[in-house]
């Protein structure tokens, strides 16, 4: 995917970032266990064939027994965890293992594919960035005929797929649910190219503000990008062999025109993968740029006043020798310019030339300018 494509996406609002929930340890295996927190769950049906696609939302879980199987593919979207009844009987509806039900609700899953009997799961992370980075957890079950999907909460980045599945005569509509797989997870790794593009362009500006002025304010900014980054790493590494498997694996459903999308796909992953390599180390050069620049102002400072210190140290003399005040008339040899007319301006227009003197020197040497 080329960086003009992945512009075409609009960056998504940033989610409210969402604490790190685990169940308590010795918890049995397949535990459904949901944040008290999170918002109950909205049920999005979309069921489309070759001629005809309709869209339902606010569908109820006793309501899609009769609407299964009425067209070659039927999508259920799930937008929010909150309520443990609705999943376990979505479960059971589609047969979902207990296993892979609880890794719906476990928020902090690495991306995967797992192949069960006659289905198969994948998860993936969906990248936000507005000011603060963070991720969601999304969770495709992918059967013969129909397509389930879990999200943590309302809202997502697929607008554009429903769109095309709605829109007459797409190739969308002639393929199956593998290939609607395929097709959400390109749209989750394209929200990522607008957030690289983002983090690249802003090193590109604390670059230029680093170089002429170099403040803590950047630092921290080079620090937030960091931490992006490396949230951005552990979400987009795992992708590569999440496709990777899905490519090479017998998976139900996946025919081989779907692997070639998936190929593309798996450029995709590889091309973030680069670019947020390549954002990191910036990032990591960004800060030993910013540690040299605040190490050479700092030299720059000491060179000033060391300078400054150099100069007056023979000034300082002299007025130390014409400030002891010896008695002339006790001795000829006691400062004699005391009592001159021109002492006072003489004295002055010595240290003067002085100072002149060392400054000629300084600059001789190279050590100013």
């Amino acid at each position: 995917m080329t960086r003009t494509k992945a512009s075409k996406h609009p960056e998504p609002a940033r989610r409210r970032p969402r604490p790190l929930r685990r169940p308590p340890p010795g918890t049995p295996p397949g535990t459904v266990q949901v944040d008290a927190h999170a918002p109950a769950p909205i049920i999005r049906l979309l069921s489309y064939g070759p001629d005809h696609a309709e869209a339902r939302d606010g569908v109820a879980v006793a309501d899609l027994g009769g609407l299964l199987g009425q067209q070659p593919v039927t999508w259920v979207d799930v937008a929010g965890l909150g309520d443990v009844a609705t999943l376990e009987a979505l479960g059971a509806r589609f047969g979902l293992h207990r296993l892979a039900l609880e890794d719906v609700v476990n928020l902090y899953q690495r991306p995967k594919v797992e192949a069960y009997t006659g289905y198969f799961m994948v998860v993936l992370r969906q990248p936000w960035l507005n000011g603060e980075f963070s991720s969601e957890q999304i969770t495709l079950f992918v059967g013969p005929n129909w397509l389930l999907s879990f999200q943590e909460q309302p809202g997502d980045a697929y607008d554009q797929v429903r769109q095309r599945i709605c829109a007459p005569g797409r190739p969308i509509r002639d393929l199956g649910p593998a290939y609607l797989a395929y097709t959400l997870i390109d749209a989750v790794m394209d929200a990522y190219f607008p957030i690289l593009e983002r983090l690249g362009e802003e090193m590109e500006t604390l670059q230029d503000d680093i170089m002429l002025r170099p403040r803590p304010e950047a630092l921290a900014a080079v620090y937030h990008a960091r931490y992006a980054l490396a949230h951005l790493r552990r979400t987009v590494w795992p992708v590569r062999e999440l496709l990777n498997a899905m490519i090479r694996d017998p998976l139900p459903g996946v025919t081989d025109e779907t692997r070639v999308y998936l190929r593309d796909c798996y450029d995709h992953a590889i091309l973030a993968m680069e670019m947020t390599e390549s954002y990191r180390d910036m990032a990591t050069d960004l800060m030993d740029f910013y540690l040299s620049s605040m190490s050479n102002r700092t030299n720059e400072i000491m060179k000033v006043l060391t300078i400054t210190g150099s100069i007056f140290i023979p000034l300082t003399f002299i007025a130390g020798v014409y400030g002891m005040n010896f008695n002339t008339a006790r001795s000829p040899y006691n400062m004699p310019e005391l009592n001159s007319v021109l002492g006072y301006p003489g004295v002055l227009l010595l240290m003067a030339a002085v100072a002149l003197t060392m400054l000629v020197w300084f600059r001789r040497k190279g050590w100013l300018g």
